[in-house]
């Protein structure tokens, strides 16, 4: 079958299989071949890949063995903390600080991120240097929210919550580069997103966020957890409601 995601980014990027074959130094006819569903040699599907800013494994999902997808996966792991409190303040604005392209926030309230002027002044800055940032909050009006408080011991105390970070983001609200979603999915995870880093605030039934722990994933060609999380990130996003 033809590899239409190779074909799509070949569109995207402007380029030709001459231009590709150019920069790979193969024969133009080896990459219509690709584009036609032939497998590269693993270094020219590294070359490809590397050239075209994508994932190996998102041009040629079927190229990697599991063993090979589990090893890379498990190189995406750089820390884990045994709880979100445990995690440094300064540790955080670095993650955000590092990001160029696209911050991301998806949280109930995560109030401990607008809390923190420091934080609200580097996505400030990083709007104005052209990075998109996304920020979901749970909808405190929604059912999901209610119970989570009620999960939590703390019934309606978490659609406040909701609403306190509402007000505190108001600030970054009228920037260009900075939008607001209102989600109201039942919120396995809180995803910190710095574009190819995430940090994953696990939820666990009837704990606070802040005492569940923390994975810091890094993006490795070939793994695919920080995808996994970047994807239910953007289901989030895609059906979450904009903030008026």
């Amino acid at each position: 079958m033809p590899n239409e995601r190779l074909r799509s980014a070949l569109l995207e990027r402007g380029l030709t299989p001459t231009n590709l074959a150019d920069v790979l130094d193969v024969d133009p006819k080896s990459v219509e071949r690709w584009i036609s569903g032939r497998l590269p040699y693993r270094r020219h599907r590294y070359a490809v890949a590397a050239h075209l800013g994508v994932d190996e494994a998102y041009l040629w999902p079927d190229a990697l063995t599991r063993d090979q997808v589990a090893n890379a996966s498990e190189s995406e792991i750089i820390n884990i903390y045994p709880a979100r409190w445990t995690v440094p303040s300064d540790m955080w604005r670095m993650f955000f600080d590092n990001a160029e392209r696209e911050i991301g926030v998806l949280a109930y309230s995560g109030l401990f991120i607008p809390e923190d002027a420091g934080i609200q002044r580097i996505f400030r800055r990083k709007a104005a240097d052209g990075a998109s940032i996304r920020i979901l909050i749970g909808d405190p009006d929604s059912a999901e929210v209610v119970q989570r408080g009620i999960d939590e011991g703390i019934d309606m105390d978490m659609a406040a919550r909701c609403r306190n970070a509402i007000v505190l983001y108001r600030p970054l609200r009228n920037i260009d580069g900075i939008e607001f979603r209102l989600h109201n999915t039942i919120l396995y995870n809180s995803i910190y997103r710095a574009d190819d880093q995430v940090l994953v605030n696990t939820h666990i039934y009837g704990t606070p966020a802040s005492n569940a722990p923390v994975l810091h994933l890094r993006h490795v060609n070939g793994g695919d957890m920080v995808g996994t999380y970047v994807e239910s990130f953007d289901r989030v996003w895609n059906a979450a409601t904009p903030l008026e």
